[in-house]
C-alpha cells in the first residue's frame, strides 16, 4: 500500500513538472510578440534576424517527434509542448517572410523548405532503419544536439552584455521564461529518468540562470521605460 502511494505521489510530481513546463513554454512562445508587432507596424523586418526561428522550428519538430509514443512512450507532454511551439514558429516565420525584402524572403523560404525536408528525412530514417530502442537513441541524440544548440545561442547575447555592461538586448521576460521552461523539463526528465530530457534542459537552466544574474548585475533602471522601443533579438528556446 505504501509503495503504491509513493508511486502515485511520484507520478503526480512528474506530471506536474511536465504540465508546468507546457504552461511556462506558452509564455515563452508569446515573448516575441512585441518584436513582431513592430515588424507589422513598420512593415519591415529592419535589422532583425529570422534565423533563430528557423532553428526553433527544427528543434520543435525534432523534440515533438521524440515525444511521440512511436519513438518514446510515456513523455507525451514533450510532444504537446513542441507541437504548440511548431505552430508559433510557423506563424512568426510567416510574418517575417511576408515583410522581408525579396532576397531575404527567398532565402528564408529556401531554409524553411530545407527544415521540412530534413525533418521528413529524420522521420523516414528513424522508422525504416531502427527498431523501437534504436529509434529512441537516434532521435534522442538529435534532440539533445538540437536543444543544446538552441540553449547555447544566447551565449552571444551574454558576451555582449558583459562587454557593454548593458542588458538592452537581453529582455528579462525571455530569460526568465527560458529558465522556468528549462527547469521544469529538467525536473520532468529526472522523474522520467530520461537523460535526453534532463541533460540539455539542465544546461539550458544554467545558461538562463546566468542571464538572470547578469540582468540583475547590469540592469539600469533608467533603461526600463525605453527598452520596449529598442530592437530585441529574435531568440526562442524550448524543450
Amino acid at each position: 500500500m505504501l509503495s503504491t502511494e509513493l508511486s502515485s505521489v511520484y507520478q503526480s510530481f512528474c506530471d506536474g513538472a511536465g504540465v508546468l513546463g507546457n504552461i511556462f513554454a506558452f509564455g515563452l512562445y508569446l515573448s516575441p510578440l512585441s518584436t513582431f508587432n513592430r515588424i507589422i507596424r513598420n512593415r519591415s523586418t529592419e535589422q532583425f534576424s529570422g534565423m533563430p526561428y528557423i532553428y526553433g522550428l527544427l528543434n520543435c519538430l525534432i523534440c515533438c517527434w521524440y515525444g511521440m509514443p512511436i519513438v518514446k512512450n510515456g513523455i507525451i507532454l514533450v510532444a504537446t509542448v513542441n507541437s504548440v511551439g511548431t505552430v508559433f514558429q510557423l506563424v512568426y516565420l510567416s510574418i517575417f517572410i511576408s515583410y522581408a525584402e525579396r532576397a531575404l524572403k527567398m532565402k528564408m523560404l529556401a531554409l524553411l523548405i530545407a527544415v521540412f525536408v530534413l525533418f521528413v528525412s529524420i522521420v523516414v530514417v528513424s522508422l525504416s532503419l531502427f527498431d523501437y530502442n534504436g529509434r529512441q537513441l537516434f532521435v534522442g541524440y538529435l534532440s539533445i544536439a538540437s536543444l543544446i544548440f538552441m540553449y547555447g545561442s544566447p551565449l552571444i547575447v551574454i558576451n555582449l552584455v558583459i562587454k557593454t555592461k548593458s542588458v538592452e538586448f537581453m529582455p528579462f521576460n525571455l530569460s526568465f521564461a527560458t529558465f522556468l521552461v528549462s527547469f521544469s523539463f529538467t525536473a520532468y526528465g529526472v522523474f522520467k529518468m530520461d537523460p535526453f530530457l534532463y541533460m540539455p534542459n539542465g544546461i539550458g537552466t544554467m545558461l538562463a540562470l546566468v542571464q538572470l544574474v547578469l540582468y540583475c548585475r547590469y540592469k539600469n533602471p533608467s533603461e526600463e521605460d525605453a527598452v520596449e522601443e529598442e530592437e530585441e533579438p529574435l531568440l526562442a528556446t524550448h524543450p
